[in-house]
């Protein structure tokens, strides 16, 4: 579900936001539109899919220098624990670090909460699907 907007048909809801430019293998080249308050920014990252474990990007270009992400996953108790890790590093000019700080990492930082919270929704859904065909309750993610 994480790796859905990666995917050959990701989902409607992703098309506007996520753009494939490059696909081979396990590593995927995307354009991501992000809504800031002044203007979108674009970015230019670096996907590597590690099924079933971890996801991780780095940036290749954008509004910042560097931004490194992992969504790791982790089976424990019959759940799936998603841990989230994220590294923005703005220039070190003066105005560089208040344009980060400022703008670019609240957006950044909803980004990533929407995100977490649709690939919960999602697995949620999918669990309860599940539910109903197998008639089994199935255990909740974290």
């Amino acid at each position: 579900m994480a790796a859905s907007p990666y995917a050959e048909r990701p989902p409607a809801a992703t098309r506007e936001k996520v753009r494939i430019l490059h696909r081979g293998g396990d590593l995927v080249v995307a354009c991501h539109r992000t809504p800031l308050p002044v203007m979108d920014a674009i970015t230019v990252e670096a996907v590597a899919l590690h099924p079933p474990a971890r996801i991780t990007l780095d940036l290749l270009r954008g509004p910042v220098p560097s931004v490194t992400e992992e969504f790791a996953f982790e089976e424990r108790h019959a759940r799936t624990i998603l841990t989230y890790r994220g590294e923005l590093a703005p220039d070190l000019w003066v105005l560089g670090r208040l344009y980060g700080g400022r703008i670019v990492r609240p957006a950044w930082e909803a980004v990533v909460a929407d995100s977490m919270a649709a690939i919960k929704a999602r697995a949620e859904e999918r669990a309860r699907a599940s539910e109903r065909r197998t008639g089994r309750k199935q255990s909740p993610s974290e």
